[in-house]
């Protein structure tokens, strides 16, 4: 299949670039929820067509990042957690909207785990906003221009660069994110870097 892409995001995407990990983007198009393989389509339970375009999208962006790696080919299931199944010696992660999926790969020799995310630019609504920002993030939101929607995509990246390792069910009140210094802390006292690039849409890198 070829890869529709938004060109402004890709210039943006390049931003994110860290030693060892690949990120794509593509934009979701009719017909990607053909692209899942039998085993990831047995893997995820929703009917929604509109579900399974965006894993299938998102799949495809994987697939093409994990052949740049050497590995062709290979299906990328969900786990009963939500989390992908990425091939051995592979971390990786996938986020999406109504409009974009994006994937990011690592060799697990490079790079213990990444989580990535991607959110509309638009500004969080209020209520939210209650749920996701601490105290502390809520004196700085001043870092977001997003009044807390760049916070809230860096929660969920830095979630799913936690849970392959630590096996970790966080609130969003259980990571203190510092936009500025671009890093957040974790309960358990993990420190996990961040990357981000506000375009057409916000999005998240999260690396340990």
């Amino acid at each position: 299949m070829t890869e529709p892409v938004d060109p402004v995001l890709e210039r943006a995407i390049k931003s994110l670039s860290a030693p060892g990990i690949l990120i794509g983007h593509r934009l979701i198009s009719p017909g990607d929820e053909l692209a899942l393989l039998a085993e990831e389509a047995h893997s995820m339970a929703s009917p929604l067509i509109g579900v399974r375009r965006a894993s299938g999208a998102a799949r495809i962006v994987g697939r093409a990042l994990l052949a740049r790696l050497g590995y062709a080919a290979c299906a990328v299931p969900r786990s009963p957690s939500g989390a992908p199944l990425w091939p051995a010696g592979v971390t990786g992660s996938f986020a999406h909207d109504e409009r974009v999926a994006v994937a990011a790969v690592a060799l697990c020799r490079d790079v213990a785990a990444v989580g990535i995310d991607v959110e509309p630019a638009e500004m969080l609504p209020p209520d939210l906003l209650d749920l996701v920002a601490t105290p502390q993030e809520r004196r700085r939101l001043g870092d977001d221009p997003y009044r807390g929607r760049l916070l809230f995509a860096a929660k969920e990246a830095v979630y799913k660069s936690i849970y392959p390792l630590d096996r970790l069910f966080l609130e969003y009140h259980d990571v203190e994110v510092d936009l500025a210094d671009r890093k957040a802390v974790v309960r358990n006292g993990r420190v996990v870097e961040l990357r981000y690039c506000l375009s057409t849409h916000l999005v998240v890198l999260a690396r340990i």
